[in-house]
């Protein structure tokens, strides 16, 4: 059984043209894509054993990601069902020469833990037993209910 704090996942994809739209920046689709794997990874060391992408909640993006900026992704578990894992995602743009980061999209993924047949499988219980745990998955939550 993991901790919330124990799903947290961060990961780096430098946004290079072959990934950018009309407008030089990162292409909405390649964030999606990069969220959910990240996403499902999260999912996955909560769950301990493959998670499929069942719905994304809500989805905002607020800002782009330049070509040559890196997108940021950070993902953790706030919250399980009995079959399901709830993802809270964040994508940064970050200047890879500074470190200077701004945070571009939100989002709330809902995966389902699935066994060698793919059919659903339980999953453990999430703890929740740090103070960083707490803030968390309280940030989650909340956020959940504003989108």
């Amino acid at each position: 059984m993991a901790s919330v704090s124990d799903t947290f996942i961060e990961n780096r994809e430098r946004v290079q043209p072959d990934d950018a739209n009309n407008y030089e920046s990162a292409h909405g689709g390649n964030v999606v894509k990069w969220m959910d794997e990240v996403g499902a990874m999260s999912a996955m060391r909560h769950a301990g054993t493959t998670c499929v992408t069942a719905r994304i909640n809500s989805f905002s993006f607020d800002r782009p990601i330049p070509t040559g900026d890196t997108c940021v992704i950070d993902a953790y578990v706030y919250d399980v069902g009995r079959t399901s894992v709830k993802v809270r995602l964040r994508a940064y743009r970050e200047d890879p020469r500074t470190g200077e980061r701004e945070q571009t999209t939100d989002s709330y993924f809902v995966f389902v833990a699935v066994d060698e047949e793919m059919h659903p499988t339980e999953v453990p219980e999430l703890r929740v037993e740090t103070e960083r745990c707490r803030e968390l998955r309280e940030a989650a939550l909340e956020g959940e209910a504003e989108h």
